[in-house]
């Protein structure tokens, strides 16, 4: 699985942290870190992070 974040349309709410914290993070500055290439096990809480972004940035592929 890949995910990309388009960080021109994020604006670090965090919702995405909540829902898969071993995945998004906001760092100590206040903006989204993420790991691109998450387990695949981790794919519906990636999904229903993808699916809470208030801004639609993130993106989700096989």
């Amino acid at each position: 699985m890949k995910v990309t974040v388009d960080l021109t349309r994020c604006q670090d709410h965090g919702q995405c942290a909540i829902a898969a914290p071993d995945v998004f993070r906001i760092n100590d500055e206040g903006r989204l870190e993420y790991d691109g290439e998450p387990a695949d096990d981790r794919r519906d809480d990636v999904e229903e992070a993808a699916d809470v972004c208030p801004v639609q940035a993130i993106l989700v592929e096989d």
